[in-house]
């Protein structure tokens, strides 16, 4: 383990979170909402513990796959900590526990939050709760190679220790490249959205907060009653419309820049994706119809933005679909735990694995049928490799081993099973509201100081895909052998 290269690449990162924290700032010292002061504090905290890492010389620059890991296990621990300062130092949340468990949700883009009540929230601390969703989405280690390109040789083991799905690559030769072209799309989604949310008559403060809400997938509002405050379809359309375009791997979108727009189609991701979503709109507008819930139209409109909304993990909500029929909440369900595509904003288990485990369950059935046959698990037109299959397996039992065990520390708090069961769900599919005390009326607030701790980890573990921070409990991975 080379310590000295991950301090010094911690430090990078704590002046990127200052630089990033700026903005939040100046719309403070723009409404006088009284909490400038607490984030010049902040600043101040972050910047001083920023350059005195910096100072760290390390022996080697190069960066191996196990420093990759130690960067981003800590490295997210650490912008949620200074994070959650701006809401302690200004008294707005009191806990430094609940502040951290705001601030952690805000990064891994889970949207749960411990507050009863948003609107009061002083506009500054409003813009930086959704702002930590923009930084976030695309990974803010990805922000940090975008911005910093040459923090050091083997960046690449960075990118892979902290980006969604089972295989990121480069989209150009160049790492560095890679993040910027990454964040030049990521950039452009945003600038976009901002516009047509302000045409549909959002104020520009509005339209900030829900565009960094939509494409980091994060859903924190700046309304109690999230997007169904506006009462506003053209605003719906376009929020579920981005939704939809930040659950794509971000290397589609680049193909379709490029004018490639059939790789798009050819994608078995993304037709699995638009299938999963057609027919669970389908499925849940029919049964809201038959149960008299809504007419027809209504029926179409609230399923298809619940379900683009649900399945990016965003969690924005137009309606209490808590109180949908158990056949429309069971589809929800399925749903959150399967998440966006790899490559994208969105958290979950990702389409591609659940994918990926569908092929390989029918190549054993056909194996069963056909003993003496070779029936390899194709994707893409490629067979693919038995160790990326024995990884997805490895994986679906970590995910679900900790979510048990989540879920068994929750329930110390004597709650109801579906509030137990959602809570953990919730943060561990990065989600935000879901059912009964946690769904899109309640809130975590009355949460114990252990649950809110064990959801912090789980929102952690979930975004960071299991094993950036399980590495760390690993006596062995912090031998000083580097491979």
């Amino acid at each position: 383990m080379n310590f000295r290269i991950v301090l010094r690449s911690l430090g990078v990162l704590l002046i990127c979170e200052a630089i990033a924290m700026l903005p939040s700032m100046v719309v403070s010292g723009v409404y006088h909402d009284g909490v400038m002061a607490a984030f010049a504090y902040t600043l101040l905290i972050i910047i001083l513990s920023g350059i005195l890492l910096i100072n760290v010389k390390p022996e080697r620059r190069s960066i191996y796959a196990r420093d990759g890991f130690a960067i981003v296990g800590f490295g997210w621990i650490l912008i949620s900590f200074f994070g959650a300062l701006p809401f302690y130092l200004s008294g707005a949340i009191p806990s430094i526990i609940d502040s951290f468990f705001e601030s952690i949700s805000g990064f891994t883009t889970t949207g749960a939050s411990i507050l009863e009540e948003v609107e009061s929230l002083p506009e500054g601390l409003l813009f930086w709760r959704s702002f930590t969703h923009w930084i976030g989405g695309m990974g803010v280690l990805i922000l940090t190679l975008a911005i910093l390109p040459s923090i050091g040789e083997g960046a690449f083991q960075i990118m892979k220790a902290e980006s969604p799905g089972p295989s990121p690559g480069k989209l150009v030769p160049k790492l560095g490249k890679t993040a910027q072209i990454l964040y030049g799309i990521y950039l452009a989604i945003t600038f976009i959205e901002i516009v047509l949310l302000f045409v549909s008559g959002m104020s520009l403060f509005d339209a900030c907060i829900h565009t960094f809400g939509t494409v980091g997938t994060g859903g924190f509002s700046s309304r109690n009653a999230s997007i169904g405050s506006f009462n506003n379809i053209y605003a719906e359309i376009t929020i579920a419309v981005f939704m939809f375009i930040c659950g794509i791997n971000f290397s589609l979108h680049y193909q379709v820049m490029k004018g490639n727009v059939k790789a798009l189609f050819k994608d078995e991701e993304f037709r699995f994706y638009i299938s999963i979503i057609f027919i669970s709109i389908l499925l849940i507008t029919i049964n809201l119809y038959k149960d008299s819930i809504y007419s027809m139209g209504e029926s179409l409109r609230h399923s298809s933005f619940q379900v683009v909304s649900i399945i990016t993990t965003t969690a924005y909500t137009t309606v209490d679909f808590d109180k949908w029929p158990v056949f429309s909440k069971m589809i929800l369900f399925f749903l959150m735990f399967m998440g966006g595509c790899a490559g994208s904003t969105a958290g979950g288990m990702k389409n591609i694995r659940i994918l990926l485990l569908l092929k390989t369950v029918k190549a054993e059935l056909m194996q069963i049928i056909h003993p003496r046959a070779i029936n390899p698990v194709r994707y893409g037109g490629k067979t693919v490799d038995a160790k990326v299959i024995s990884g997805i397996k490895s994986f679906f039992f970590a995910h679900f081993f900790i979510f048990a065990v989540a879920v068994l520390l929750v329930s110390l708090d004597g709650f109801d099973m579906i509030t137990t069961l959602s809570s953990v769900i919730s943060t561990m599919s990065n989600i935000g509201p879901t059912f009964a005390m946690v769904g899109p009326m309640g809130n975590f607030s009355q949460m114990s100081v252990l649950s809110k701790m064990v959801l912090a980890l789980t929102m952690l573990i979930g975004r960071l895909e299991i094993y950036p921070l399980l590495l760390l409990t690993v006596p062995s991975f912090w031998r000083k052998v580097n491979i």
